[in-house]
């Protein structure tokens, strides 16, 4: 319930997607030949259409940069640039692990304090209510051409309701990112570029 209060109002359609200086794309399964799943192309199409649109003029890729997850966020990044994201407005972080990860680096490593959130739409309640809960003015947008697909109530929308749980967890113990530096500029270099 709190998670839906947090978000409510704060998931927009593309169409109707508020424009910010940044959007942040949330990983998903990078299959090992550095293509992306259809989950994660979904969300990296989106970002590069807001881009285009010029409703966000940065992006920051958020995943496991790991050989053992396929170098995600280098390979959405090269993804980006191959659809025609200029790479000077793509920010990598490697270390947004899971959803919590990512949206406390956002503030603590980043900068950000107001973001678009670029998922699947059964993902944005809690990646808005997380973001908002670290004091990150975020509004969700999402995608739901897979929708269709069985995997996406049989696994991907029930599981929400256990990271539901995680994230309140996380949030009670102030649970420190897996992957803790310093802060970085890159996102303010990329908006200068």
């Amino acid at each position: 319930m709190w998670v839906r209060w947090m978000a409510h109002g704060r998931i927009q359609t593309p169409a109707r997607a508020p424009a910010r200086d940044v959007a942040i794309i949330f990983g998903a399964e990078m299959y090992p030949s550095g293509r992306p799943s259809p989950y994660l192309r979904a969300r990296l199409d989106l970002g590069a259409a807001l881009v285009a649109e010029g409703r966000v003029k940065v992006l920051i890729v958020s995943g496991d940069n790991a050989d053992a997850h396929h170098r995600e966020t280098s390979n959405m990044k090269d993804y980006l640039v191959s659809v025609g994201v200029p790479a000077a407005r793509i920010v990598e972080d490697p270390g947004g692990l899971d959803t919590y990860d990512t949206c406390v680096r956002a503030r603590d490593v980043f900068g950000v304090t107001s973001a678009l959130l670029v998922s699947q739409r059964y993902h944005l309640p809690r990646a808005v209510a997380t973001c908002r809960a670290v004091g990150v003015d975020a509004v969700g947008v999402g995608d739901v051409t897979v929708r269709r697909s069985s995997r996406y109530w049989d696994g991907f929308a029930r599981r929400e309701l256990a990271a539901n749980v995680k994230m309140v967890w996380d949030l009670l113990t102030h649970r420190s990112p897996a992957v803790v530096d310093g802060p970085s500029d890159a996102v303010g270099t990329a908006l200068r570029s």
